[in-house]
């Protein structure tokens, strides 16, 4: 019998057919009624009354069903976009945005909230209810909840108008990305182009009928599976020079970002202003690692200084390859240019294609050999799910679903879904997400299992073989896959608690140390094996992997500063660059972060979703990426010197932090897997840069 309000279904296998356009009005108009009859419940208690399980327990749940419903309409917008679905979502996108950032402006709630704190009680509370009733009163706060009625006002009107321009923001992004196609007739333009990829842009092609054997063409888009091999590897410079110029059009055009994100910027200026902030720095920072905005511009100026002078050997060396093979003078190179020369020269220096590894990485026994990789450490089991012959709904033939289970009592941790290959409709990059967190036995209640999703957009099967990713890929694979460890592998009793509910800084941890497994022997033995001999990697190639593992990394490492860098100083300097072109404040901005290029590239804002297409999201948080990396190299040395698939590391790393969600301070829990705190060389050594 179907669901009366499939959105809000608490069934664990999620009814994904049913979510249709026609249902969203209806199914949300229904969580927000169940949302604010459970919120008036909190209201009515009389302040003599309050407990904690009438209070912040029953705040805990109180919008449930609301939260399921509209993530999984966020979800559904992120990888099935279309038009109906997209108009019912932004028709409700201010009712909802409004309501969730009323809840910390209400008086009576937070009155009952505010009161029970203060209480004799409240003393009384284990110690993880303590951390929630502590983390709870902090985010009331942060959002308004101590504000006078007229800024509590217009705090909710700012969020509201946040939510539905970092909403525009990203459907400009997508459609940008998506307005854009290219195709060639013409064989001779493909030259340098590696088997996979024009395999891939002629499969495109017949696709959308624009090709047959007879006829071939060959079709290239924006996404990055298409785009990435021209830019790398193409001889043809002026294909490269027209896909480059595509590129750099997202966000811009008919799908103009720029006045989004002029208006996005003021307004978290002016959030953090009326609620006590010098600026949106500090007050997003302020109960996160950093704690404050310019500790982490300190930690991204550091970086950048002690890396700069190998930046600018990267460059140097650069040009001066392109001069000697082009019998040229040495120049400022074109954009167009430096990843085709950079590929060249790695290429020449260490004997070693990246290519030649993609046949060893077909993704599902990538997938299964990861599988087989957390299993070993942390004594857990992974199941795949005949969708089809058990009837899991999923939202696209390419989802898969599977079962995680815990090997020492054998109880289902909980399942998950991967989305891995492109399409018009979903957005690009890649990520993981939760749709329902889950809880530990308590007394004769079992287990409640975790339920969540990791997707990306990797290159695709051709013409009958396996998809076969290249390493970054794979790395991709394993960090989101990290991401959703930490959630599933969550065990505190809160929700709110648990998994990825960790302050932002901390949150790539588990992700980004997941990728180490990428380049050790022993663990890429597990995975990367021939899809067609099933042989593992040659000892001679993977020598040059490793070899080749710190090319140019200087580069790499500045680009990733640069845009911490950039959205940092956006948002610490709004009151220097307001008014101002946005291109013009992008160069000052970033001069000693990039590399001088003969032509300017349009500011990589304008289509940079993490930043700009959530009302927070990674807002003044991009540093995190480099941050959390200097955590996972300093924790892995641990791995490196006990075991790299030690089963007690492996637990360690679980109980202390994959576990434990945000149950305790960030730099504690560190601190409980290491016996310190940590250390920056690690980082600095394995990037080739100490």
């Amino acid at each position: 019998m179907p669901n009366a309000h499939p959105f809000l279904s608490d069934d664990f296998y999620i009814p994904w057919s049913q979510l249709t356009a026609d249902r969203i009005e209806a199914d949300l108009n229904e969580g927000l009624r169940l949302a604010k009859e459970n919120l008036q419940q909190l209201r009515d208690l009389p302040l003599d009354q309050l407990s904690y399980d009438n209070t912040f327990g029953a705040l805990e749940s109180s919008t449930d069903e609301l939260d399921r419903g509209w993530g999984r309409l966020q979800h559904l917008d992120s990888v099935n976009d279309n038009e109906a679905q997209r108009a019912q979502l932004n028709a409700m996108l201010p009712t909802i945005s409004a309501f969730y950032a009323s809840i910390a402006l209400d008086e009576e709630i937070w009155q009952r909230l505010k009161t029970f704190a203060d209480s004799p009680a409240a003393s009384q509370l284990s110690e993880i209810q303590k951390r929630f009733v502590d983390e709870t009163c902090s985010s009331f706060i942060d959002s308004g909840a101590a504000l006078p009625a007229d800024k509590k006002q217009r705090v909710s009107e700012i969020q509201s108008r946040l939510s539905e321009l970092t909403q525009k923001f990203g459907e400009n992004v997508l459609d940008s990305t998506n307005a854009w196609e290219l195709v060639v007739d013409d064989a001779a333009r493909l030259a340098g182009l590696p088997e996979s990829a024009i395999a891939g842009a002629l499969a495109m092609a017949k696709a959308k009928n624009l090709a047959t054997d007879d006829e071939p063409k060959w079709l290239f888009n924006l996404q990055y599976p298409s785009m990435g091999p021209v830019l790398q590897y193409a001889d043809d410079d002026s294909l490269r020079k027209e896909i480059w110029q595509a590129n750099c059009q997202i966000g811009l055009g008919d799908y103009d970002n720029t006045d989004i994100i002029w208006e996005v910027l003021e307004l978290r200026h002016e959030k953090a202003g009326i609620l006590g902030f010098q600026d949106f720095g500090d007050l997003t920072l302020n109960r996160r690692m950093a704690k404050s905005g310019a500790t982490a511009m300190n930690f991204t100026n550091d970086l950048h200084a002690r890396i700069q002078d190998a930046f600018k050997d990267d460059v140097d060396q650069l040009r001066q390859y392109k001069a000697e093979k082009t019998s040229s003078q040495p120049e400022t190179m074109q954009p167009w240019e430096t990843g085709y020369w950079a590929e060249k020269r790695r290429q020449e220096l260490y004997d070693f294609d990246e290519e030649a590894l993609r046949p060893y990485f077909p993704m599902q026994p990538v997938m299964e050999g990861m599988f087989h990789i957390v299993s070993q450490l942390y004594n857990i089991r992974i199941q795949e799910r005949d969708t089809s012959a058990e009837k899991i709904d999923t939202w696209h033939e390419d989802v898969q679903f599977f079962d995680i289970f815990d090997n020492q009592n054998d109880e289902l941790l909980g399942s998950f879904y991967t989305d891995w290959y492109p399409r018009a409709s979903k957005r690009g990059g890649a990520w993981m997400n939760s749709f329902e967190t889950g809880l530990p036995p308590a007394g004769d209640q079992p287990r409640q299992p975790h339920l969540g999703l990791m997707c990306g957009n990797m290159t695709k099967p051709v013409d009958g073989k396996p998809a076969l990713l290249n390493h970054r890929e794979v790395e991709t694979v394993f960090h989101e896959f990290g991401h959703l460890l930490h959630h599933l592998l969550g065990d505190v009793e809160i929700k709110s608690l648990s998994g990825t509910n960790v302050a932002w800084d901390f949150v790539e941890l588990p992700s980004q140390i997941m990728e180490n497994f990428c380049w050790e022997r022993q663990t890429l033995d597990l995975f990367a094996r021939h899809y067609d001999t099933g042989e593992t990697i040659p000892e001679e190639l993977f020598q040059k992997m490793l070899a080749a593992r710190n090319y140019m990394s200087a580069t790499g490492f500045m680009r990733q500063l640069s845009i911490g860098k950039l959205d940092l100083e956006l948002h610490l300097s709004i009151d220097q660059f307001r008014g101002r072109d946005l291109d013009e404040v992008d160069r000052e901005i970033l001069a000693d972060y990039r590399a001088e290029l003969a032509t300017e590239t349009p500011s990589i804002a304008r289509r940079l979703s993490h930043v700009f297409s959530s009302p927070t999201g990674y807002a003044v948080g991009y540093y995190s990426y480099k941050w959390a990396e200097v955590l996972d190299a300093d924790a892995f040395t641990r791995f490196q010197q006990e075991g790299i698939l030690n089963p007690e590391v492996g637990q360690a790393f679980r109980q202390h932090i994959l576990s434990k969600g945000n149950s305790k301070p960030a730099d504690e829990l560190y601190r409980n897997f290491m016996g310190r705190d940590p250390e920056l060389t690690p980082l600095l050594e394995r990037s080739g840069l100490a």
